[in-house]
């Protein structure tokens, strides 16, 4: 799980398989920015 953040995404916790489909259906992608936190926060960027 992972928190996402990022524009134009419904901010919350996501398995990494959504999360990943999310940023690949943007064209976008999916970095992790904190991975220390809990969960770990990704964000989706160009």
């Amino acid at each position: 799980m992972v928190r996402v953040v990022g524009d134009n995404v419904e901010q919350g916790i996501y398995p990494v398989k959504d999360a990943l489909a999310m940023a690949e259906a943007q064209e976008l992608d999916l970095v992790e920015i904190s991975p220390n936190a809990d969960p770990p926060v990704c964000k989706i960027i160009d």
